[in-house]
């Protein structure tokens, strides 16, 4: 199991960016592949993007793909998530969930899941 920790949210205008951290204790990391989902008052959690444990594979929700990248590096137990050219619609929780599988979008496969940071976007 790991147990992930996210920081660098904030509160950024449009069109700014941003870089999230997703740091995991856990001597089996590499063998997890990371997502980040992400949450907005009175909607449902939604799935942002995903790398797998070697970092070869990655996906990527229509609504962020060519703003936002993912990445990890296995030697710190951290994956990233890069957002570019933010915007309102982005404001979100969001947090860092660990699978063992790569493929899905849905939160039902992710076992471990970490507090969440907050991402503002003002226009």
């Amino acid at each position: 199991q790991v147990q992930p920790v996210e920081s660098g949210g904030g509160l950024v205008q449009a069109g700014n960016s941003l870089r999230l951290s997703c740091a995991a204790s856990g001597r089996t990391f590499s063998s997890y592949t990371m997502a980040w989902f992400r949450q907005a008052p009175g909607k449902e959690r939604e799935f942002v993007a995903a790398i797998s444990g070697s970092g070869r594979l990655t996906d990527y929700a229509d609504s962020v793909k060519g703003r936002f990248a993912i990445s990890r590096d296995n030697d710190k137990n951290t994956v990233y998530l890069q957002m570019n050219s933010l915007k309102p619609e982005d404001t979100a929780v969001y947090r860092c969930a660990a699978a063992r599988p790569f493929g899905s979008r849905s939160s039902v496969d992710f076992s471990s899941w970490g507090q969440g940071t907050q991402v503002t976007v003002s226009s």
